[in-house]
């Protein structure tokens, strides 16, 4: 069943819409910067998807129910056709979405991702550090960044795990105080803001290929990698271009996987004329 997902307006209303999708473990917050910079030309929301931000977690967490996640939200605004942009897994439901309701996508941008299947042992990891976390003495984000040192050798991914910590509100921390006044563990502020536990588990179905032989989206399509990303290799172009026959590939060489962060702008110039 479709969610009813949260999302940021990042300006240009009245324009032409174009929808940000985020990857795996992150948020709508992670456009505000760049997506301020394509509302010079579009009217730009980005979306939390399920168990992210600030959207309704489900156990369910495949790429059939993301994609209808997105059209219940188009149709609740009434937007028959809209340009979509995804990066990583935001890519891998752009790419599904397009193929399978071309009617609903004027332009689709691809962000540093194809659809193939990822077995990552990064993600696992990752994954395996922010599982291990034990929350209820947990003081501060600079404290688990400290722990997930064991488990992820890149710091920026530390500090990117550690954003999807928040605060808990005054009622919970209430509760969690009492909680451990009865024995429950040391009382903690902090919760995951997303789903961990449907996250976890649906991470192969996650990594695996949304696309099945026959999907095509016949429309203009931009694919964008990052020069130092690992995440599309040469050999990738090729079977891209068969789903999608009117297709071009841009290189962003001093991008890893998040140009829009890294290369911002030569990452919005290059969105702006594509979609222009």
């Amino acid at each position: 069943m479709s969610l009813q997902l949260a999302h940021r307006d990042l300006g240009g209303e009245g324009k032409p819409p174009l929808i940000l999708l985020h990857g795996l473990l992150g948020s709508s917050r992670n456009w505000q910067t760049v997506g301020a910079d394509l509302a010079a030309q579009h009217h730009v929301c980005a979306l939390d998807q399920r168990n992210h931000g600030r959207s309704p977690h489900d156990r369910e967490m495949n790429y059939p129910v993301m994609v209808d996640d997105v059209l219940r939200w188009l149709d609740e605004r009434k937007w028959n056709e809209v340009a979509l942009l995804g990066h990583s897994m935001g890519g891998k439901v752009a790419m599904a979405l397009a193929c399978r309701f071309p009617q609903r996508v004027s332009r689709l941008v691809v962000v540093d991702i194809v659809p193939k299947t990822y077995l990552s042992e990064a993600h696992r990891a990752e994954f395996a550090a922010m599982n291990e976390l034990d929350l209820r003495s947990l003081k501060s984000r600079g404290e688990a960044e400290l722990k997930f040192e064991g488990r992820v050798a890149d710091w920026a991914m530390r500090k990117f795990l550690a954003t999807n910590l928040e605060r808990r509100e005054a009622g919970e921390n209430a509760a969690v105080k009492e909680n451990a006044a009865a024995g429950g563990g040391e009382a903690t502020g902090w919760r995951w803001a997303i789903n961990l536990p449907a996250l976890t588990q649906s991470l192969p179905v996650l990594e695996a290929n949304p696309l099945s032989e026959n999907d095509r989206f016949e429309k203009p399509t931009l694919l964008i990698k990052g020069g130092k990303s690992r995440y599309i290799e040469a050999a990738d172009f090729e079977p891209f271009r068969r789903h999608f026959p009117n297709s071009r590939q841009l290189i962003l060489e001093k991008s890893g996987h998040n140009p829009h962060m890294e290369t911002r702008a030569e990452f919005a110039a290059a969105v702006l004329s594509f979609l222009a």
